[in-house]
């Protein structure tokens, strides 16, 4: 069946069970001894202790089969044991449930559900918490039918134990009520006894009970069915209150179940639909926390719901900027990511970019370029960034104020940069050397080695539109003084890869090779480098290429109108 659970939970609950079956074996070696013990003992001399002994030794028999047989008399046993008061005996039921629910491979009986309810209803918390892992797994492997669960009246002890404090407990009932939820015909169940009685609880003014109830809430949103139930019966309203409780946990599960609620598209109508930018405000403050995982998770959150306009237009109004330049300066890749996509999302409206390059967005970008903790990702996205600011606001002095064109410049040097963040970075480059001034200041201010990594990715071939972007930054360099000096020493590999650009199929790599040879040629150190009759050779077969196609497009050029053509 297909699990409800994502990739991390999904993964986290095999862990836990491969660890279980490790301990059992052990367990389980030492539980046989202990039923015979206990069976031979003479305190079950009377007839209600000589009938739990014989229940233990049939429980002990069920313990040795390969394959679990249920049949009436060991009904009856599981039954008795299960509803003692004793904890110890409950203990042992448990385990026998948890353990064929590693080993069952078929539907277990209804009747052999019945003692699971009076293991939940058990006064000892080890038993609540190993019977509720036990329905984890038979819900999981379909070894249970979900309404029968519900018509067991299971649902409100699972509920009960999101208040035990214990995580594991709580884990194991809230994925069982998400599994429960899965299915339609449990919808009303779910909505009375589960979902309803949980936002109440969030209500609460204790705070123990509000972090139970927000945790189990965001548990929830992890399951697609059950998500569109919390939707149903009202949960928005109540998470985006609860980002505004005093607990900083309560924030953090308040604003992850919102994320998880506004991934899915369907339900952003509702979230947007809260009136007056309560939802915008509610975690624009919470972007500005102490706490920097509240931070970066209502960043999350905005950075989804800014795809709509709208959104954007409250986030400029509300002085968004601020606290995300803050997010931009922590020390967490994750939360500068989140900063950054947000920051991608706005300025790539143009009637943003105004704003965001007068708040001081480029100086933090600059800074960020030159932080050696930067990674790929981090770079790509703030290399969108400066071009789509650049592009919308021709600031020339906000760019030359900040440390953008070094940070560029510095990042090329970096051995662990992907190929297209590489891409990304050169693209940038050539977009702000289209400026006079820019230019000027980029092409006195590049290093030996910086020119050199240029040459390099120009001609390397893994590539082709690194290679293309590359070789488009040289070609901006004046190509005179101080740019022309440093790239004398290399004119073997430029000679090679515009060898290389001149064979491609491609126009604008031959019209880029082509443009410049026209440069380079009124060095004179560059004809005496570059002896190169190939080089020549490619030249005079793109000429041969050029001409014949002039030719060709002379041969359909449609003739001239007639001159005094009467009109019909």
């Amino acid at each position: 069946m297909a699990s409800d659970f994502c990739e991390s939970c999904s993964r986290l609950l095999r862990d836990l069970a491969e660890r279980l079956r490790r301990v059992w074996g052990e367990f389980e070696y030492k539980l046989k001894g202990s039923f015979r013990e206990i069976a031979q003992c003479t305190c079950f001399g009377n007839a209600p202790e000589r009938r739990t002994a014989q229940d233990l030794s049939s429980l002990q028999r069920m313990h040795d089969d390969e394959i679990p047989v249920f049949n009436q008399r060991r009904l009856q046993a599981l039954c008795r044991l299960a509803a003692s008061q004793n904890a110890d005996l409950q203990m042992t039921v448990a385990i026998y449930y948890l353990h064929i629910s590693h080993h069952l491979n078929s539907p277990l009986p209804d009747a052999f559900i019945e003692p699971i309810m009076a293991l939940l209803l058990s006064p000892d918390p080890d038993v609540q918490k190993t019977t509720s892992f036990t329905l984890v797994n038979l819900l999981a492997n379909d070894n249970v039918c979900k309404e029968s669960v519900i018509e067991m009246g299971m649902l409100v002890p699972l509920l009960e134990l999101f208040q035990s404090g214990d995580p594991s407990a709580q884990c194991h009932s809230c994925a069982c009520v998400a599994m429960l939820a899965s299915s339609e015909s449990n919808r009303d169940a779910i909505l009375v006894d589960g979902i309803i009685p949980l936002l109440a609880l969030a209500k609460s003014y204790d705070p123990a009970e509000q972090q139970n109830a927000a945790w189990a809430l965001l548990y929830l949103t992890q399951s697609d069915w059950s998500t569109r139930l919390l939707c149903q019966a009202g949960a928005i309203p109540v998470l985006v209150l609860l980002l505004q409780s005093s607990s900083s946990e309560v924030q953090f599960y308040s604003c992850t179940a919102l994320c998880n609620i506004a991934a899915d598209q369907e339900h952003r109508p509702k979230l947007l639909s809260i009136g007056g930018h309560y939802l915008s405000k509610s975690l624009l403050t919470l972007l500005s926390s102490s706490v920097q995982k509240n931070s970066a998770q209502a960043c999350r959150c905005l950075q989804i719901l800014s795809k709509n306009v709208w959104v954007q237009e409250q986030l400029m109004e509300l002085n968004c900027v601020s606290p995300l330049k803050a997010l931009l300066r922590s020390l967490n890749a994750a939360w500068i990511k989140s900063a950054l996509t947000l920051l991608c999302t706005l300025s790539a409206q143009p009637a943003n970019c105004d704003i965001l390059v007068s708040e001081g967005v480029l100086r933090e970008i600059g800074q960020l370029l030159h932080h050696p903790r930067s990674n790929s990702a981090l770079i790509s996205q703030s290399c969108q960034i400066i071009t789509d600011l650049c592009s919308a606001c021709m600031d020339e002095q906000a760019v030359t104020e900040s440390l953008c064109l070094s940070g560029l410049l510095r990042v090329l040097l970096s051995p662990s940069l992907s190929d297209e963040t590489l891409v990304h970075v050169t693209l940038c480059l050539h977009h702000l050397m289209t400026w006079d001034g820019l230019r000027a200041k980029l092409s006195g201010s590049v290093t030996p080695e910086q020119v050199w990594r240029l040459v390099e990715l120009s001609g390397q071939t893994r590539s082709s539109q690194l290679s293309y972007s590359s070789a488009a930054v040289i070609h901006m360099f004046g190509l005179t003084g101080d740019s022309l000096h440093l790239l004398r020493p290399h004119y073997g590999a430029v000679s090679k890869y515009l060898l290389l650009f001149l064979r491609r199929k491609e126009v604008k790599f031959q019209q880029l090779g082509i443009a410049t040879m026209v440069k380079l040629r009124n060095d004179g150190d560059f004809l005496t480098a570059v002896t190169n009759a190939e080089l020549e050779a490619e030249l005079c077969n793109v000429h041969a290429q050029t001409e014949e196609t002039r030719q060709l497009l002379r041969r359909i050029q449609p003739p001239p109108p007639a001159s005094g053509s009467s009109s019909p």
